[in-house]
């Protein structure tokens, strides 16, 4: 079996085509749902203090390290793609949901606090974490827009340990971190949408997110990408509630715990 075709090289290449074809398809029909905007346009343009071009070099950047971190990463722990004596036996769904929610508990409890250390260390906030924040009103393809070393030490050495603390093969990790980036543009896409599942499924949606960005939720809602359960036994956890502006769009209101 070529190494172009191996689960080891999806498993590394796939997530980041799934982040660019994802955020684009948010890029390509976002137009179409303005009246779902958590921002107009215009504060978009006028509160982000990096251009769009930069955001796109700054991806692509953290991206070329964390599959260069993946290749390592299966060459060291023996999951190279090399050929093996046995057949891979395929574990159960029962399992594989198992391996799954260990991995997303491993990589929420790391982001969360290494996340909080970023914003609480000034060093750490001004030289590494503030680049994320110069997107104020957070747009899809920015999901992944980083200081290199923050993305290193957040996401790239987070995946790494949710992929070997949950012992999941590499077939099931091109499942894991597909569906981990898909989470982080929604999280990201601006975009309050009724029919939008992870909307639905999970508390740590766009708009909770949207709180972190903002100067009055900078010290609040640091869970990422799946669960709130850090922020509620930590104390940094905002509620919220959505409302209608008469301009359209929607409107993140603080309300009493």
């Amino acid at each position: 079996m070529s190494y172009f075709t191996s689960d080891e090289f999806l498993a590394t290449f796939v997530p980041i085509l799934v982040y660019w074809v994802y955020s684009g398809i948010y890029v390509v029909l976002g137009p179409m749902f303005e009246e779902y905007r958590l921002h107009s346009k215009k504060e978009e343009d006028l509160k982000n203090l990096v251009p769009k071009r930069v955001v796109v070099k700054g991806v692509l950047l953290q991206q070329a390290v964390q599959a260069m971190v993946a290749i390592l990463m299966f060459k060291v722990t023996g999951s190279d793609g090399a050929a093996t004596l046995a057949p891979e036996v395929q574990p159960s769904y029962i399992v594989l949901a198992r391996q799954f929610l260990v991995a997303m508990f491993v990589f929420d409890t790391w982001q969360y606090f290494l996340h909080r250390y970023m914003h609480l260390n000034k060093f750490l906030y001004k030289h590494l974490h503030s680049w994320h924040h110069r997107l104020v009103v957070p747009y899809s393809f920015g999901a992944q827009y980083n200081h290199p070393l923050e993305g290193l030490l957040l996401d790239t050495f987070g995946g790494a340990l949710s992929f070997l603390i949950s012992g999941m093969s590499p077939k099931a990790s091109i499942l894991f971190f597909s569906f981990s980036a898909v989470k982080g543009i929604d999280d990201h896409c601006g975009l309050w949408l009724p029919w939008n599942p992870f909307q639905a499924l999970f508390a740590n949606n766009v708009a909770y997110h949207d709180i972190h960005h903002q100067l009055y939720g900078n010290k609040h809602n640091f869970s990422q990408p799946f669960f709130v359960v850090w922020d509620k036994i930590m104390g940094t956890h905002l509620p919220y509630s959505l409302e209608k502006r008469r301009e359209g769009g929607f409107m993140v209101r603080l309300v009493k715990d």
